[in-house]
């Protein structure tokens, strides 16, 4: 349903380095960096499957999440967070525990959320620059 999506952020470097970190337990990598030189709006990067091509290209299977370097403050959307499938619990405890070392803050601790559905384990964070992220896989223990 979604081909891709990004989020502005304020300082590329700080948010490449800590998502790189929260995603590398999920088995994302980042399949992309622009710097400042080759983005006008001072940088890009993306993260998806190792081997995928960065979305947008039309191509199905791409990577499709993408941060922007944005001038001035950024403004996390109220209401707003993006959701990461992890391949299980354990990946899902790492994402949280990178995203605080890497300056993020707790927004609810790996555990189950019976109710969102049966088997929801998942862990929630927002990153430096205030967007709220989520991890969470279905399988068990």
């Amino acid at each position: 349903m979604i081909d891709h999506m990004s989020v502005g952020v304020s300082d590329l470097a700080r948010s490449v380095a800590f998502y790189d970190a929260v995603l590398a337990p999920l088995g994302y990598v980042r399949v992309r960096h622009y710097d400042a030189s080759q983005d006008p709006n001072g940088g890009a990067a993306c993260w998806g499957r190792p081997g995928e091509a960065p979305s947008p290209v039309g191509l199905p299977g791409a990577a499709a999440f993408w941060i922007q370097r944005r001038a001035g403050v950024v403004t996390a959307q109220p209401g707003c967070h993006f959701c990461f499938l992890a391949p299980d619990r354990d990946a899902v405890r790492a994402f949280h525990a990178a995203g605080l070392t890497h300056g993020g803050a707790d927004f609810g601790a790996p555990g189950l959320r019976a109710h969102y559905g049966e088997g929801y384990y998942a862990a929630f964070l927002t990153d430096p620059d205030g967007w709220r992220i989520e991890a969470v896989t279905y399988t068990a223990a």
